[in-house]
C-alpha cells in the first residue's frame, strides 16, 4: 500500500462548495436528519456487500450482518457501526475527502450498469457530512472486505483531517461523532430512540441501540434479559404480496406505524410496478364524528428510509384524510417541495393512487357488499368531498356511492333510479332531518317512495354538485313538492272561502293556497317552499348574507290543504270564530314543521293553541 496514502494530512477538497448549502439547509430545518443519513449509509455499505456475494465476488459465508448505534454520555460520542464493505485508503481519499464524488454511483455503473433500481441509496460522502451538524470532531475507522488494512480518519468543523492507519479486526466502518456542546440533547438517550424510531424504522438492515451511558446495576439486568431485539422491521408489510398479508398484520402494521388505537376501516395495497415502481400501504381511517380533523399522515419512504411525513404533493388534497406509507425509491432521499411539485412522476404516483382508491370502493361495493355499507357512513363525507373536488374520481366511483334510506337500508343511485321508475323516474327525494320532517316521510313510505339521508352539512353542496354532473336527475327534499311528489288527486271544487280563512290567519298574502287529497288523512295542512327558493337561503346563510325573513317566506311559499283530512272536513262546518282559531292553529302547526318560529309567531301559536284547547 502507498504510505503516501495512509499518512496524510489535508483540507477538504474545494468541492465541498457542491454540498455545503444542502448541510446548511439541514442546519435551520431538522438536524435529527444527520443521523438517518448515517445509518443509511451503514445499511448502504452492507447492501453493496450483499450484492457482491450474489454476484459471486464475495464469499460472505454464514455472516450476519448488521448496524449498531452506540450513545457513551461520559465519553459524549455517538456511534455507528456496520460490518459492511468498508472503505480503503484510496476509496476513502475518494469517497470522504472529496464530497461531490458519489461512492455509491460508481458502484453501481461498475456492477449494475443501467440497474439503478437495487436498493442502494448512493449517498455515501454526501450525508455523511451531516454528522457535522451536531459534532465538533468525526473520527471514521474502515476496513475494505478486501482484505487490505483498516484506516483511521479524522476531522474537524474547519474541514481539517487527517488520516492515518487504524484498528479494526472485521470489514466495515465506524462513524465516531464527538457531539458538540451545544447539541448535548444528542447525548441523550430518549432523543437517539425517538430520531431511530422515526427515520429508521423499516431500514433493511438490523439495527441495534447501545447505551454504554448506563449506570452498572442496570448493566447487569439488561444481561439478564434476552437477546436485545433490533429496533428496526427490515422486512416491513408493504414490501410483501398483498395475498401474503392478514387482517390482523395490516391492523398491527397501523397500531405500530400511527400509534391509533381506533382500527382502521379498510385499507389499500399498493404495489405498482415499471414505469412507476413504488409501493405502499393506505388506511382509511374511523373519524369519531363528522366534525373530526380530517387531515391524515402519508409518510413518505425511499427504499425503506424516511424522507417525510404528509408530502402533500403526492397525494391530491382531498385524500390527505388517509394514512399510510408511500415507498418510492424513483425519488431523491433529500426531496424538496419545489421539486415534487414539478415532477412528473410524482403526477403519474398521485394519479395512481386516485385510481387505486377508486377501484378499492367499487370492488367493496361489488364484492364485499354487507362489509361496505357497515363503513359507508364513515367514508360518506371523504367520497362527496372527493367528487366535488375531482370529476374523474367521481365518475369512477358514481355506482358505487351509497344512498342510506329512511329504513336504514341502502342502495346505490342506479338501484334507487331503478326502483323509482314507476313512481318518480329521475327524481330521488330526501329529508335533511329524519326527526323535524318525520310527517312527510310518513306520507312518502305510505305510498311506497323511498326517502334517502342526506343530513350531513356537506350535502347541500354535494346535492347542487350532482345536479350538475347529471342534469337528467333531480334531488327533491320530501317537503318541497309533496303534492307532485305523492301524486294527490287535484280538488277543483270551489274553496274560495278557506282559501281567503288561510290567507288570513297566515298573514301573508303572497301564499298560495291549494287543496289536493292525499291517501294519509292525518296530516290536514303541508306548507312547502321550492327547492330552488330553500338552496338559496341556505347559500346565503352559508355566506353570512342572511335569509328568509322569520316573519314570512318567498313568493313561491305554498300551503296544500289536504282535504281527505277528517279536520279539514270538519272545519267547514264550524263557528267563524272557531273555524279562525281552528285555522290559525293549523298553520302556526305547519310553519313548525318548517322552520323554528320567531318570538311573536311562537307568543301567537301558544295564544292559539289555548284558544283550540278552551274550545273542547
Amino acid at each position: 500500500m502507498n504510505n503516501e496514502t495512509i499518512n496524510k494530512k489535508g483540507g477538504i477538497s474545494v468541492e465541498t462548495a457542491h454540498i455545503f448549502p444542502v448541510i446548511k439547509k439541514w442546519l435551520y430545518s431538522e438536524k435529527d436528519i444527520f443521523l438517518r443519513e448515517i445509518v443509511s449509509n451503514a445499511c448502504d455499505a452492507v447492501t453493496k456487500l450483499k450484492r457482491l456475494s450474489s454476484l459471486g465476488k464475495y464469499d460472505g459465508g454464514d455472516e450476519i450482518y448488521r448496524v449498531e448505534v452506540s450513545l457513551d454520555k461520559d465519553a459524549k460520542t455517538l456511534t455507528v457501526s456496520d460490518n459492511g464493505i468498508g472503505m480503503t485508503a484510496e476509496e476513502l481519499d475518494r469517497y470522504i475527502c472529496q464530497i461531490a464524488l458519489s461512492g455509491a454511483l460508481e458502484f453501481v455503473e461498475k456492477y449494475e450498469g443501467d440497474n439503478k433500481n437495487n436498493g442502494i441509496i448512493g449517498h455515501f460522502g454526501l450525508g455523511f457530512y451531516s454528522s457535522f451538524m451536531v459534532s465538533e470532531k468525526v473520527e471514521l475507522i474502515t476496513k475494505s472486505y478486501t482484505g487490505s488494512s483498516a484506516i483511521h480518519w479524522v476531522c474537524n468543523t474547519e474541514g481539517e483531517y487527517e488520516t492515518t492507519l487504524g484498528e479494526r479486526a472485521e470489514h466495515g466502518t465506524t462513524v465516531i461523532m464527538h457531539i458538540s456542546d451545544e447539541e448535548i440533547v444528542y447525548l441523550e438517550a430518549y432523543k437517539i430512540r425517538e430520531i431511530l424510531d422515526r427515520y429508521c424504522a423499516f431500514m433493511p438492515v438490523e439495527i441495534y441501540f447501545i447505551d454504554d451511558s448506563d449506570d452498572a446495576e442496570k448493566k447487569k439486568e439488561d444481561d439478564a434479559k434476552e437477546e436485545p431485539k433490533p429496533v428496526n422491521d427490515t422486512t416491513p408489510l408493504w414490501l410483501k404480496n398483498p395475498s401474503d398479508c392478514t387482517p390482523e398484520e395490516y391492523k398491527e402494521f397501523y397500531r405500530k406505524v400511527f400509534h391509533d388505537y381506533r382500527e382502521p376501516l379498510f385499507w389499500i395495497h399498493v404495489n405498482a410496478d415499471y414505469p412507476l415502481n413504488f409501493r405502499g400501504i393506505l388506511y382509511f381511517p374511523k373519524l369519531t364524528n363528522e366534525y373530526e380533523s380530517i387531515e391524515g399522515q402519508v409518510k413518505l419512504y425511499y427504499n425503506q428510509v424516511f424522507v417525510a411525513d404528509n408530502i402533500k404533493e403526492v397525494i391530491p388534497e382531498y385524500l390527505l384524510m388517509l394514512k399510510g406509507v408511500l415507498d418510492c425509491p424513483e425519488l431523491p432521499l433529500n426531496v424538496s417541495r419545489s421539486y415534487l411539485q414539478n415532477n412528473t412522476y410524482v403526477s403519474k404516483v398521485s394519479a395512481h393512487i386516485v385510481k387505486k382508491v377508486a377501484d378499492k370502493l367499487n370492488s367493496l361495493c361489488n364484492v364485499s357488499r354487507e362489509e361496505y355499507e357497515k363503513v359507508w357512513n364513515d367514508i360518506r363525507t371523504f367520497v362527496e368531498y372527493a367528487c366535488m373536488r375531482d370529476r374523474k374520481f367521481y365518475d369512477r366511483v358514481k355506482d358505487s356511492m351509497l344512498l342510506e334510506l329512511t329504513d336504514g337500508s341502502y342502495l346505490t343511485l342506479p338501484d334507487y333510479l331503478a326502483n323509482a321508475k314507476d313512481t318518480h323516474e329521475n327524481t330521488v327525494y330526501y329529508t335533511s332531518d329524519k326527526a323535524a320532517q318525520v310527517q312527510y316521510i310518513s306520507m312518502f313510505e305510505a305510498e311506497g317512495i323511498q326517502v334517502a339521508l342526506f343530513e350531513k352539512q356537506l350535502d347541500s353542496q354535494f346535492l347542487s354538485m350532482m345536479e350538475s354532473y347529471t342534469p337528467e336527475t333531480k334531488y327533491l327534499r320530501i317537503d318541497a313538492d309533496v303534492a307532485n311528489a305523492l301524486k294527490a288527486s287535484s280538488e277543483n271544487a270551489d274553496n274560495q272561502a278557506l282559501t281567503e280563512l288561510f290567507l288570513k290567519v297566515s298573514g301573508n298574502e303572497n301564499l298560495k293556497v291549494e287543496f289536493a287529497a292525499f291517501k294519509d288523512g292525518s296530516v290536514p295542512v303541508l306548507l312547502t317552499i321550492s327547492e330552488e327558493s330553500r338552496r338559496m337561503d341556505e347559500m346565503m346563510k352559508l355566506y353570512s348574507m342572511g335569509g328568509m325573513n322569520m316573519g314570512a317566506y318567498p313568493l313561491d311559499a305554498k300551503l296544500t290543504v289536504n282535504t281527505a283530512s277528517p279536520l279539514i272536513q270538519k272545519l267547514e262546518s264550524m263557528t267563524e270564530e272557531k273555524k279562525e282559531k281552528t285555522a290559525s292553529y293549523l298553520y302556526q302547526l305547519s310553519l313548525l314543521s318548517q322552520r323554528k318560529l320567531s318570538a311573536d309567531e311562537l307568543q301567537k301559536f301558544l295564544s292559539d293553541s289555548y284558544s283550540v284547547l278552551d274550545l273542547l
